[in-house]
């Protein structure tokens, strides 16, 4: 565990469970940037450098088991609420002939489907991501036991987070930490 007396003064970090939650909170921050640098780098050699990481991360999703995708799948697989962010994302993705907007033969539903550019770009991602990424992390011992481990884990973390996030939104502070 980590000295709390390295944390002094730190607002975050005042017991031995705050540090060690922090801690992962920065370092799971700084993964974060460093996976979006890694996939934008990837999109760019593979031809998809227009995209911001969001559009990418939407066009692996609508790849996911070559099957058309609604906006509101997108989403949720995304753990996204902000459906008009997303929804002009994909305007953009079919401007640029990457994937295609089809309407459901009942109702009011659009789903969104790879073009055959769109699969092939996204193909030689994935080809690339394997010869880069997997390849290397491949050789750290019981990687993939880990990899399962860590996912479950970050999985569990994000409901107890969505579900802090849903409680804190009925709080009220307190009288005596209200700004005066």
């Amino acid at each position: 565990m980590s000295d709390t007396t390295l944390y002094r003064n730190w607002h975050l970090a005042a017991t031995e469970h705050d540090v060690a939650t922090t801690e992962f909170e920065w370092a799971l921050l700084r993964f974060h940037e460093a996976f979006q640098r890694f996939c934008l780098q990837l999109g760019s050699t593979c031809g998809l450098g227009s995209l911001t990481y969001q559009e990418l991360i939407i066009l692996h999703v609508i790849r996911m088991q070559d099957r058309p995708k609604p906006v509101t799948i997108i989403a949720r697989l995304l753990n996204r609420d902000d459906i008009p962010n997303i929804q002009y994302s994909l305007r953009k993705l079919v401007n640029q002939d990457l994937i295609t907007k089809i309407k459901e033969p009942q109702g009011k539903i659009y789903t969104y489907a790879m073009t055959e550019d769109g699969k092939s770009k996204v193909d030689k991602y994935a080809t690339l991501r394997a010869t880069l990424l997997t390849e290397q992390t491949a050789s750290i011992d019981k990687i993939d036991e880990k990899l399962v481990v860590a996912a479950r884990l970050i999985s569990l973390l994000t409901g107890i987070y969505d579900e802090a996030g849903r409680i804190s939104a009925t709080y009220s502070l307190p009288e005596d930490m209200q700004d005066s």
